[in-house]
């Protein structure tokens, strides 16, 4: 299994249609689960807080709804794949083929997953690969890659801040592609230590 954090920054791009009929083809002999990034629609919820000052828990609960809302602009743009709602649906339920994630408000329960902006789509995808015991992580991010490093990609704003907590405790096989890398998938992405 692999869960590929496909960040919202594609939202104005042809690479996403690219990629999405990338995933779509390797996803044909094992299961593939996307994890939508949350996009412009993460960005008004950043704008809004900025205008409302209200609090980060509320923020992050709309984020949570940013990244379903790319996830199902994703699903339709992909019409091959399936809708995934974890952890209403187990594992068990994923057969090979292309998944979408949608987190809906359950997550918002986990004591791991604190309400704030230093856990963003990127951890969330960590988390994921975690819970689903994923073979590997593919990030596909519009970022300039600086290093492999995860505390350099922290640094340099590539990664959230909460990547390092989720990624000590259990580590996955993470490797990073920029947005317009298709030609490298799937093995030849930056990995990440």
């Amino acid at each position: 299994m692999r869960v590929i954090k496909l960040g919202g920054s594609l939202f104005r791009t042809p690479e996403l249609r690219q990629w999405l009929e990338l995933l779509d083809t390797a996803s044909q002999n094992e299961v593939v689960v996307i994890v939508p990034g949350g996009g412009p629609f993460a960005d008004e919820v950043r704008h809004a807080q900025r205008l409302h000052n209200f609090s980060n828990s509320s923020a992050h609960h709309m984020a949570l709804l940013a990244m379903a809302q790319f996830g199902l602009l994703v699903a339709d743009l992909a019409p091959q794949s399936h809708l995934f709602y974890y952890p209403e649906q187990s594992v068990d339920s994923l057969a090979p083929g292309l998944h979408v994630w949608l987190p809906d408000r359950q997550l918002l329960a986990r004591e791991d997953i604190p309400h704030s902006w230093d856990i963003s789509s990127d951890s969330l995808a960590l988390w994921l690969s975690q819970q689903l015991n994923a073979d590997e992580l593919v990030m596909i991010k519009r970022s300039t890659v600086v290093s492999p490093r995860i505390q350099a990609l922290i640094k340099h704003g590539v990664l959230d801040k909460g990547f390092t907590t989720l990624y000590s405790r259990q580590p996955v096989h993470t490797s990073l592609f920029h947005f317009q890398q298709q030609a490298l998938f799937p093995d030849k992405g930056l990995v990440l230590q």
